[in-house]
């Protein structure tokens, strides 16, 4: 959720600083979303099940980590992941249907009726159908619940055991989303906020006569939070097997209508919403909607849902990024309501002034960072945008890298070299919010590229470079990139086939934005020269950089 002025990365953070725990393993991973994976047993949407086989391929080429964006589920409309209806649990589309046993393959199409039409156009659409994917999804989770709960929940077998084992570990966050999900069925969607008082301000008599009414759909939808995690820790383990390790995202904020907001109410500001600063791009800053932290509040219990929140995390990761990391320091933040005569409100930080700012920030990210350290989790700083020097100096000093995005790190079109990026520190050509390094090399201005070109690894070589993208300066660039010192290398999966797809595009909305699938499986893929030849120079370019 970084501001567009991610460019403007101020000089003091290129300085190379020692790391705090010595030495560091380097390795290269590849950024890709869940979402995108193709199998041949995939419902049009990448899921759980496809991890290990992604893993592998990435494995051969030498890479040793897949970053994944948030895993949350996305509120209904909504196709970006950092928009959930909670902070804890795993969106159900990314469940695989082929491993769930209460649907077997000869009932599927009992399951899905008239659907069945409606599912294989999802698989073949190019970009992800969010609509078809919930529809059919959705219909067939019920299907399955509807088995599980005449055949093991009605008689108590070890299976439904195992269900009851598995709501019980999760008592900390899955009864408020299991509640929040089966109630906003009940009150037809509507949002939190509008619905009835006792309900809306839970009244706990008033909450358990709703639970009572409503106990079928809120074990539905423990169910599907055991069957994820259950595929998940599968995942996990088979990636584990490999020596690959998973990252994933931790979204600054909550949509305002989720299970957390609802359940925390007095730990979120209501009549606040979470933005960012003007800037060059966006003179009036950014105003997200999303209902900001209540840090006074929080400080009380010593931040206990943050710390809930890093430590579950850690159970799917073995790290994880924070996204929009200098808002944990200062928030920005705008009044909800309109200031006399419908002027724009004026917003503020929050904490107002520096010396706060820092204390407040320290503060938060000890807690963060004892969350994780309870699952052995790392954390990895989004620290993009406008992000005082100071932050950056607390971050080093607390041991958390940060991020060095190299169509960034520059003054006007002299870029840093990467072979003196901080060790402490994640280095990448761009993120999921920006263009592959295909569409970045061949958009520069002549006098950009020289930039790049001026760098010492590429300056003896500058000749055989012009504006369009060859394999050789595929080869180049990866080589340029692992080069950095930095201890972990990103490689959007754009960027490891050399292809001109994006993820996302900031400041627009449309069916481009989240949906981006790979063309087709591994297996099919691997058949295809290019393909070949873009992982070939992939694993060539590791191999030659000592990485892994």
């Amino acid at each position: 959720m970084s501001s567009p002025s991610a460019e403007n990365q101020s000089r003091s953070s290129s300085q190379s600083s020692p790391s705090p725990s010595g030495a560091r393993r380097r390795i290269s991973g590849v950024t890709v979303p869940l979402f995108s994976l193709r199998s041949e047993r995939s419902w049009g949407i990448g899921e759980i099940g496809d991890l290990p086989e992604f893993a592998a391929w990435m494995q051969r080429v030498g890479l040793r980590l897949v970053q994944l964006l948030p895993l949350g589920e996305v509120s209904g409309g909504e196709t970006s992941p950092y928009m959930a209806l909670s902070a804890f649990g795993i969106d159900p589309m990314f469940i695989s249907l082929s491993a769930v046993p209460e649907l077997p393959p000869e009932l599927v199409g009992e399951a899905l009726g008239e659907d069945v039409e409606a599912l294989e156009r999802a698989k073949r659409s190019a970009r992800v159908d969010y609509d078809l994917v919930r529809r059919v999804k959705g219909r067939a989770l019920r299907f399955a619940f509807d088995r599980f709960e005449r055949e093991h929940h009605a008689k108590q077998t070890p299976r439904a055991a195992e269900l009851a084992a598995f709501v019980k570990r999760q008592s900390d966050w899955l009864p408020d989303y299991a509640q929040f999900r089966a109630f906003k069925d009940g009150f037809q969607g509507i949002a939190w906020w509008d619905w009835p008082e006792e309900i809306r301000q839970r009244r706990p008599e008033a909450l358990e006569g709703l639970r009572r009414e409503r106990a079928r759909d809120v074990l539905y939808y423990e169910y599907v939070q055991w069957l994820a995690h259950t595929q998940w820790e599968a995942a996990r383990a088979a990636l584990r097997d490999k020596g690959m390790e998973i990252m994933g995202d931790l979204p600054f904020m909550v949509a305002r209508d989720s299970a957390d907001v609802w359940a925390h109410q007095d730990e979120f500001r209501h009549d606040m919403s979470v933005g960012a600063p003007p800037d060059q791009f966006n003179t009036e800053g950014q105003n997200w909607g999303l209902p900001p932290y209540f840090w006074a509040k929080m400080r009380e219990n010593d931040y206990a849902w943050l710390r809930r929140r890093c430590r579950y995390t850690g159970l799917l990761c073995d790290r994880f990024r924070i996204d929009h990391l200098v808002g944990f320091y200062r928030t920005y933040i705008f009044p909800e309501n309109k200031g006399q005569g419908g002027e724009r409100p004026k917003a503020t930080f929050d904490p107002a002034e520096e010396p706060e700012q820092r204390e407040h920030g320290d503060r938060v990210m000890r807690a963060m960072l004892e969350g994780a350290a309870e699952t052995g989790a790392q954390l990895i700083a989004e620290d993009l945008g406008a992000v005082p020097p100071w932050v950056r100096a607390s971050l080093t000093a607390l041991g958390v890298p940060g991020y060095k995005v190299l169509i960034w790190e520059k003054d006007d079109v002299v870029f840093r070299d990467p072979a003196e990026y901080p060790e402490l520190s994640v280095a990448c050509f761009g993120t999921h919010d920006t263009d592959s390094v295909v569409v970045w090399w061949e958009s520069r201005d002549e006098r950009e590229r020289a930039g790049v070109l001026d760098l010492p690894q590429l300056a003896p070589r500058r000749q055989e470079f012009g504006r369009e993208f060859t394999n050789e300066t595929h080869r180049a660039l990866l080589d340029l990139i692992h080069g950095s010192k930095s201890e972990l290398v990103l490689l959007l999966v754009q960027d490891v086939l050399a292809t001109r797809e994006r993820v996302n595009t900031p400041g627009t909305v449309g069916p481009e934005n989240w949906s981006l699938r790979l063309a087709a499986p591994p297996a099919e893929m691997d058949r295809d020269p290019q393909v070949q030849g873009a992982l070939e120079r992939v694993r060539e370019s590791i191999k030659a950089s000592g990485r892994g």
